[in-house]
């Protein structure tokens, strides 16, 4: 029987070495939750934190087919938790994502210079309790806060900043989720919007907003793009891994 895991250092053995900060944001009970085959001694486990779903220890069938509704990002620890994806999930699309290193140091005054780009007519700013509302009413940026459950939470736990046009979002980057540590980046913008630096200017006044509150920014790139981007504000990739996107 698949159960929520309330006592999640009872997971940690099953999770060592997988350096994701979604797992670390459910460990640490900061967000998302995880799932066992056994709440006593777990072997198989599961966590879930918006999106994306990691499974780990023995390979469960059970736990494989327990996903919850809805668009799932699944990330498998080694290849017979894919084959076992692959077995239950036939209709999964097998995609690449691209792991950066969490040891970046940053240059300030390269973010700061970046920000100093933002073009005329457009304003950045913070994400507060009336830019979190106009987040959840659109898809382009519903992502950057809707994981946090509640306005007071995301205003308490994270963080954000927003591109603005006629009054409106056109790009901006905020945390997906949070950690003890620091965040995971979610980053976007319009697609009538790109290729003006915009997504570069929101990133690094959250970087650096980040780096002063003693937050790490951690990025996790979804595409090549996303990869070229994080170069460009001073990450470097670390590795490259599988998973399969299930509708």
């Amino acid at each position: 029987m698949i159960t929520e895991l309330r006592s999640t250092e009872k997971a940690e053995l099953l999770f060592r070495g997988w350096n994701d900060t979604m797992i670390r944001s459910c460990l640490q009970q900061v967000m998302g939750k995880i799932y066992v085959n056994d709440t006593e001694q777990p072997k198989s486990a599961c966590a879930i934190l918006g999106c994306f779903a990691f499974y780990t220890g023995e390979p469960n069938e059970e736990l494989v087919r327990n996903k919850p509704e809805g668009f799932l990002i699944m990330t498998p620890q080694n290849d017979d938790w894919a084959k076992l994806i692959e077995h239950c999930h036939p209709t999964a699309k097998k995609a690449t994502r691209y792991a950066m290193k969490h040891d970046t140091e940053f240059d300030r005054r390269q973010l700061q210079d970046l920000i100093k780009n933002l073009p005329d007519g457009y304003k950045l700013r913070a994400i507060d309790g009336d830019l979190y509302d106009l987040c959840l009413k659109d898809p382009l940026t519903v992502d950057f806060v809707s994981n946090f459950g509640s306005k007071e939470n995301f205003l308490k736990l994270g963080l954000g900043f927003v591109i603005l046009k006629n009054g409106e979002i056109v790009s901006g980057a905020s945390s997906f989720s949070r950690y003890r540590e620091g965040i995971e980046i979610e980053v976007d913008t319009a697609e009538s919007e790109r290729k003006k630096g915009l997504a570069s200017i929101a990133c690094a006044a959250l970087i650096l907003k980040c780096l002063e509150q003693g937050l790490y920014p951690s990025w996790d790139a979804q595409n090549l793009t996303s990869v070229r981007l994080a170069e460009k504000l001073g990450y470097r990739i670390d590795h490259v891994y599988s998973v399969y996107e299930i509708g």
